[in-house]
């Protein structure tokens, strides 16, 4: 906005907070004064400061953009600025083993206060503490960063991993075994399951509900395993340790069947050179069909839940030291494959029969879902792929430790 010329002249350009100012002086010094001398002398008086007042303003404007601002920081070298983010890694660190102490010896002062009061609970130490906190969080943001948890799987394998591993070591590296393969294999030939999953994500990405349907039969049997002999390792011996050790092979039942199962449709739908075939009817049908079965699927679940019947057996031998006079533990290897096999062929099953399954004539690939363009397959729309899971794992946590029963050997 610009001031009105006044006399002939033209007013300099002046800030808009002082213009109407400036218009009430001059008008009253035009109808008090007679002489234009002495109203240019006024005006000069009023104009100085007006300039004065919209210099300082563009100034301070200039000083506070972003470019001056950053400007006002100083340069730093490579080295330094390696030295900084070092440092700042070092002070988070700090702090994170900081908050796991503290809550690790929380959670030992709450154990030993309960078992001076109750007097038959097994007082847990705060290393064992320590370590069921610290490890779980680690594997729970590892895999939140390779993206083989979102934020809720993250969250909530942190709690399975936590309980598992207070409960017994030999249940944290059934887990750990389970989680890292299937995660690797999830991400195997991604390229090739990208053209024949609908479903497909990048890494895996398990939210909350996948991480409770696997991993939730083993969570409430690690509870009732910890109310039953409380936190420890123990010999699976149906003689000495006829509760617990039901409870331990049922636990170790539906992981490998969760593993088995994994394994078979992360292998065997990129390895298999014929196609699969429905379990039902024997019928071949695409890649991807629930309740289809290849021969290299089934070998797959038997060696799914082979490893993790070794990793346990591996914890029962560096943990347990009574084996000794305990009945043998090289069954658990036989029991955790044969799990993970019969696992598998009961989730195809179920899959085949309560699942749909159609082909998509848009995509060319096989979906869970009905559509106007989709060829129906198998299956009838009552569950979907996670409470699948949970029944299989179920079922086997439920029938295969009164199987185990019956050829477990004894000492």
């Amino acid at each position: 906005m610009h001031v009105t010329a006044v006399c002939g002249h033209r007013a300099e350009p002046t800030g808009t907070g002082s213009t109407k100012h400036a218009h009430s002086t001059l008008a009253g010094l035009w109808h008090r004064s007679g002489s234009a001398r002495a109203l240019t002398k006024q005006w000069e008086g009023i104009r100085k400061p007006l300039h004065a007042e919209s210099h300082w303003n563009s100034q301070r404007t200039a000083n506070n953009s972003p470019g001056k601002a950053a400007a006002l920081w100083l340069p730093m070298t490579s080295n330094q600025e390696d030295f900084f983010r070092d440092y700042l890694k070092m002070l988070a660190n700090i702090v994170i083993l900081s908050l796991l102490i503290s809550v690790s010896l929380a959670f030992w002062i709450v154990s030993m206060t309960a078992s001076t009061y109750y007097g038959n609970i097994r007082p847990i130490s705060p290393w064992r503490w320590l370590f069921s906190v610290a490890v779980p969080v680690v594997i729970a943001t590892q895999g939140f960063k390779k993206r083989s948890l979102d934020h809720s799987g993250a969250l909530a394998g942190l709690v399975v991993g936590f309980i598992l591993t207070v409960a017994n070591y030999s249940f944290f590296t059934s887990l750990l075994v389970f989680f890292v393969t299937s995660s690797k294999l999830t991400k195997w030939k991604k390229d090739i399951k990208k053209r024949i999953d609908s479903e497909y994500k990048e890494g895996g990405q398990r939210n909350w509900l996948q991480v409770f349907c696997n991993g939730g039969i083993p969570t409430e049997l690690a509870i009732l395993y910890m109310i039953e002999s409380g936190p420890g390792e123990i010999p699976i011996d149906f003689t000495k340790y006829y509760t617990a050790s039901w409870m331990c092979l049922s636990l170790l039942g539906a992981l490998a069947c969760s593993a088995g199962d994994t394994w078979a449709s992360e292998i065997g739908s990129v390895m298999s050179k014929s196609k699969p075939r429905l379990i039902t009817t024997w019928k071949q049908v695409p890649v991807g069909t629930n309740g289809g079965v290849t021969l290299v699927g089934l070998l797959s679940s038997f060696l799914g839940g082979m490893a993790v019947g070794i990793a346990y057996y591996i914890t029962q031998l560096v943990f347990v030291s009574d084996l000794d006079v305990s009945a043998p533990q090289w069954p658990i290897i036989v029991f955790g494959a044969a799990a993970g096999l019969l696992g598998s062929i009961l989730d195809s099953y179920l899959g085949a029969t309560m699942q749909y399954s159609g082909f998509d004539k848009n995509t060319s690939m096989v979906v869970n879902y009905q559509t106007r363009d989709c060829q129906h397959i198998s299956g009838k729309p009552i569950l979907d792929n996670n409470a699948v899971n949970l029944f299989s794992s179920l079922l086997v946590a439920l029938v295969f430790p009164a199987v185990a029963l019956c050829f477990w050997p004894r000492h």
